[in-house]
């Protein structure tokens, strides 16, 4: 079952520094669903990871692989966490 609401902990003011935060191309993210923002978020995409390709106004182009084919999503940065790979300190 889908969680619709916050629990006790998360409640309250969004963290300003997710909304603003400033992400590169070729990062990759995790797509984590805020759920205080209602609207322009397919549900579809949370828990999931993926690239991000490019910036579109304020939101992000991402590149998630589903199976075989390569999707594109346009997704807002509060939605999006970053992902510190092992690869990359070495």
């Amino acid at each position: 079952m889908k969680k619709k609401y916050k629990n006790e902990r998360e409640k309250g003011k969004i963290r300003l520094s997710r909304m603003f935060q400033k992400l590169e191309l070729g990062d990759r993210v995790a797509i984590v669903r805020e759920l205080s923002e209602k609207a322009g978020f397919p549900k579809r995409l949370h828990g999931r990871t993926g690239v991000i390709e490019g910036i579109r106004g304020k939101a992000y182009i991402l590149k998630v692989k589903e199976f075989d084919a390569e999707k594109k999503y346009i997704v807002k940065p509060i939605h999006l966490k970053k992902i510190e790979s092992k690869l990359r300190k070495k």
